[in-house]
């Protein structure tokens, strides 16, 4: 006795409901363009207007005062 076929065999477009055009590829690319753009402008701003020399030069004052300053006694 034969037995009838158990796999079925169908094409990719009837399978999937569709056409699979090839867009998806180039709206990632894009994106993550966009992406990395978009936070390497934020990141170069917020180093350029944060002001780097203050934040050492205080910092260094800082340092300064503190060794200068009197011991108190206790």
């Amino acid at each position: 006795m034969e037995r009838p076929p158990t796999e079925t065999h169908i094409d990719e477009d009837a399978a999937r409901g569709g056409s699979t055009p090839h867009i998806v590829r180039y709206v990632l690319g894009i994106s993550l363009a966009l992406a990395i753009i978009g936070l390497s402008l934020a990141w170069m701003t917020g180093a350029l207007l944060s002001g780097e020399e203050e934040e050492t030069s205080t910092s260094g004052a800082n340092a300064q005062s503190e060794m200068q300053a009197p011991a108190k006694a206790a």
